[in-house]
């Protein structure tokens, strides 16, 4: 049993994680209909970025590391506006290819401009936030990992409160349902998009963060396998839809670490995509999406 709790506490701290990017995957389908495939690289510089100011900063304090977690959210919401305005804008409403193409190629911009101005090797996180270890019952519960469960959990209640309780929410949803009637009412479909990558992008970031406070290495390239799994835990709970994407995350965090744990852990990888395998071939809205019918 103790065995238990303490892999479903690390599941639930990995699942956090997934589901912070998750939810920027699952925003901006909603919105535009198409996957940013750019969007675990932003995952990508939010680390860095939280890398280069915790430097500046005493180490292992609180206001420290939300200053971290803040300007890292911050600069990473610009980085996601900035892409949507050079690169996606001029192709809104043509093929989705052309769309899925450019974000493949500012992906791998990303990638490779990270090697060439942060260097391709390794760098070690900063210790932002105070770390300690103390046991709860039979389970070892580590600072960081309660830090990732409570951070994830504001923002995911922050985010929910975002998109149903503010006027910006509302235009969200009303661009999500139908872009030309929005348009129609007075919205300004330009700035909702912004908005939209710029907070998707955040959500990356404080992602980023949280990662590297629980595996501490962080590269150019730390932001593809993350990324994939996240992706992987959108379609799991539904592509477009905000608490499924959470849940998604939180189930493939808890799936991974337990498979981790067991002799089949060289494989946990490929179970996670055996999961998004199996969910499109017996449920392909996702565990909480809804079907719907398209007209030819």
């Amino acid at each position: 049993m103790s065995e238990f709790l303490q892999q479903l506490l690390n599941g639930l701290s990995l699942g956090a994680i997934y589901a912070l990017i998750a939810l920027g995957y699952t925003m901006v389908y909603g919105v535009l209909r198409f996957i940013n495939f750019a969007h675990a690289d932003v995952f990508m510089v939010g680390s860095f970025i939280g890398y280069y100011v915790g430097q500046r900063l005493p180490p292992g304090t609180i206001w420290g590391g939300l200053i971290v977690l803040a300007v890292s959210m911050a600069g990473c919401a610009m980085l996601g506006m900035l892409i949507e305005r050079l690169a996606y804008r001029r192709l809104r409403g043509g093929p989705t290819l052309n769309v899925l193409i450019t974000a493949i190629g500012v992906s791998l911009l990303l990638e490779y401009s990270g090697q060439v101005f942060f260097g391709a090797a390794p760098r070690t996180f900063p210790a932002v936030f105070p770390v300690r270890t103390f046991h709860l019952g039979p389970v070892v519960v580590s600072t960081n990992q309660l830090i990732v469960i409570v951070v994830a959990v504001l923002l995911m209640l922050a985010l929910e409160f975002v998109v149903y309780r503010t006027k910006m929410g509302t235009a969200m949803r009303a661009v999500s349902l139908n872009p030309r009637a929005a348009q129609l009412v007075g919205i300004n479909n330009d700035i909702v998009i912004s908005f939209t990558f710029g907070l998707g992008s955040a959500l990356a970031a404080a992602g980023g963060i949280l990662y590297a406070l629980n595996y501490p290495s962080i590269d150019p390239m730390m932001g593809v396998m993350p990324g994939l799994k996240a992706f992987v835990a959108a379609i799991l709970g539904g592509i477009g839809n905000i608490p499924g994407a959470a849940l998604g995350g939180l189930i493939l965090g808890t799936v991974e670490t337990f498979v981790g744990g067991s002799q089949w852990s060289t494989y946990k990888d490929a179970i996670a995509f055996a999961i998004l395998i199996i969910i499109l071939l017996f449920r392909p809205a996702g565990l909480l999406g809804k079907f719907t019918i398209e007209k030819v």
